[in-house]
């Protein structure tokens, strides 16, 4: 990401904090308003008018069919983070689209991306169509036609960016097409999808859960994983790298070979990039998955359900060396052996 794409992803991600005046006691963090829609317990007549008037408020003004007789099922979370929007979307059978005359009537302004996690669907667009599978994502312009369609249902993650914002990122390149891009598991998951789809997910869950997260975490990841992908992947200013480096660790702790060096080429970038990124974050990459995987061990080890796994397997299949490393690994990190934890835990004791 160059200069002028760093600049606008801060301004983006500083855009509604207001400056304090001297002296002033900060705010506390803000968090994101979560807003719940399900169409559970509405008249059948009336559910698909209201879900076509949740839409245009929460996310993207849509015209709506459904696909049969049937009566629509659908719900949706969404969140506001600054100048981003994401969501969490769920649904019966159904056709959406948004053709030029409804375009006119109910301009958007902004990009979306749809992360599809169930259900197959079809994208038309002015220049052709596209078949999703679960684990594509699709970037479009909202405000070009397209008409998207779900025989089956759907659930999937949504995103949307101010165009502004994005042709800032972009250096300036519309978005004329839809661009599919794979963020699922395989040779051609693209990392910085991927956790731009956990990220989403993420936030979504824990505001469900009443979590405070504050709004410029995820928004500024957010717009450094969107700037990498709007300019082609060249650079980033550290935010969406570390965020797409973290989350393949998380993916990948149980694999023995996890390495710097895999996991800079996942995310591509050099070893001496991610190595300055997490040293910036506080950590060197080595220190960042060890620790990941002795927490994930302490969690194992602390569960009863748990309780049938050895303490030697649980360590080798977190990738340590031996027992006995693991062991004094675990004692330094939480000032009690493993087997300790384990049997405090079985006792029922609070750890």
């Amino acid at each position: 990401m160059d200069k002028k794409q760093n600049d606008a992803a801060q301004q983006a991600a500083a855009r509604e904090r207001e400056p304090l005046a001297p002296g002033t006691v900060p705010p506390p963090a803000r968090t994101a308003r979560l807003v719940k829609f399900s169409t559970n317990g509405i008249p059948s007549g009336n559910r698909l008018e209201l879900w076509e008037h949740h839409n245009a408020k929460a996310l993207i003004p849509l015209d709506i069919r459904t696909m049969d007789e049937s009566p629509l099922q659908a719900r949706e979370v969404s969140l506001r983070y600054g100048s981003l929007r994401f969501a969490g979307v769920r649904g019966s059978a159904q056709v959406v689209e948004r053709n030029e005359r409804f375009i006119r009537q109910n301009p958007t302004g902004v990009v979306a991306i749809f992360f599809a996690l169930e259900g197959e669907a079809f994208f038309y667009h002015r220049d052709g169509h596209e078949s999703l599978k679960p684990g594509q994502a699709v970037i479009y312009d909202a405000d070009l036609p397209f008409m998207r369609g779900f025989s089956k249902g759907l659930k999937e993650l949504v995103l949307t960016i101010p165009r502004d914002d994005y042709l800032e990122l972009s250096g300036g390149t519309p978005l004329v097409r839809p661009r599919v891009v794979d963020f699922n598991q395989g040779a051609a998951v693209n990392q910085q999808m991927r956790a731009l789809a956990r990220l989403v997910s993420d936030s979504l869950t824990g505001q469900a859960w009443g979590e405070s997260v504050p709004a410029a975490c995820p928004e500024g990841s957010a717009l450094d994983m969107l700037g990498q992908l709007a300019s082609g992947g060249r650079g980033g200013s550290g935010p969406g790298h570390l965020l797409a480096a973290r989350n393949y660790i998380e993916e990948h702790l149980h694999d023995p070979e996890l390495h710097v060096s895999g996991i800079s080429a996942a995310i591509g970038i050099s070893e001496r990039q991610l190595s300055r990124i997490f040293a910036e974050a506080g950590e060197p990459p080595g220190g960042y998955i060890r620790q990941r995987r002795l927490e994930t061990a302490r969690d194992l080890l602390a569960d009863p359900a748990q309780g049938s796994r050895s303490v030697g397997r649980i360590a080798g299949e977190l990738g340590f060396a031996s027992q006995s490393y693991f062991t004094r690994a675990f004692k330094a990190r939480f000032g009690i052996a493993p087997l300790a934890l384990r049997q405090e835990a079985l006792r029922g004791t609070d750890i």
